[in-house]
């Protein structure tokens, strides 16, 4: 199972690091344009930065709570794959952007067993759930996330594994995870500063993952 163990790095802006990362080809790369984020793309990132990734990287593009127009128009602007959705997006907005042939992440950020239920009514109009530390900056919090919550998931639905994820992780990923995601969604913990990552620290635990 673990070998097909898919990797996405969020929390991306800077050109030569971008271009770094692209040479290690993960999964998936995350770009934020949720402007309260310590990590958000600002004028950062431009449509040519995204051009420039190799197509088989899914460019990820991060939202809370905006408009699903708004949406499409950045998802046209930067050519992006994949929408993560971090706020409180209803079912309904997530059929809208996956019916324009994008990907549908919806984020959850549960704090107990009791808030599993949540994830039904998105269980037919997303392509994958991710499941991350809860936190007024809507993830990116560097904390760790309670990975025992997800045992009594009631649902089949592919899932990325996020919340204070670091290159430490890696072999607990593989041998000890009380759970089976479809990916493992890294950020914070791989940083420089925010919005900056680490490369070699990122390129041992890809190697970490992808050697089993």
């Amino acid at each position: 199972m673990y070998k097909s163990l898919k990797i996405k790095v969020c929390g991306m802006r800077q050109q030569e690091n971008i271009e770094a990362l692209s040479a290690l080809m993960p999964d998936y790369m995350g770009f934020i344009f949720y402007p309260k984020s310590p990590r958000f793309v600002g004028d950062h990132l431009t449509p040519e930065m995204t051009r420039q990734i190799p197509t088989s990287i899914k460019k990820t593009g991060v939202f809370v709570n905006l408009g699903t127009q708004d949406i499409l128009k950045t998802c046209e602007r930067f050519k992006l794959n994949t929408v993560q959705l971090h706020g409180k997006e209803s079912p309904d907005q997530c059929k809208a952007i996956k019916n324009h042939g994008l990907e549908v992440i919806k984020a959850f950020s549960l704090k107990s067993l009791d808030e599993i239920d949540q994830t039904t009514p998105y269980e037919e109009v997303c392509d994958f759930f991710l499941f991350d530390t809860p936190t007024i900056q809507h993830g990116g919090s560097g904390k760790k996330f309670d990975w025992s919550l997800l045992e009594s998931l009631p649902t089949k639905k592919p899932f990325f594994l996020s919340g204070g994820i670091e290159e430490q992780d890696a072999e607990t990923l593989i041998d000890n995870c009380p759970v089976r995601p479809f990916a493992v969604d890294i950020n914070s913990r791989f940083e420089i500063e925010p919005g900056l990552k680490d490369i070699e620290s990122i390129q041992r635990f890809m190697k970490t993952i992808r050697q089993q």
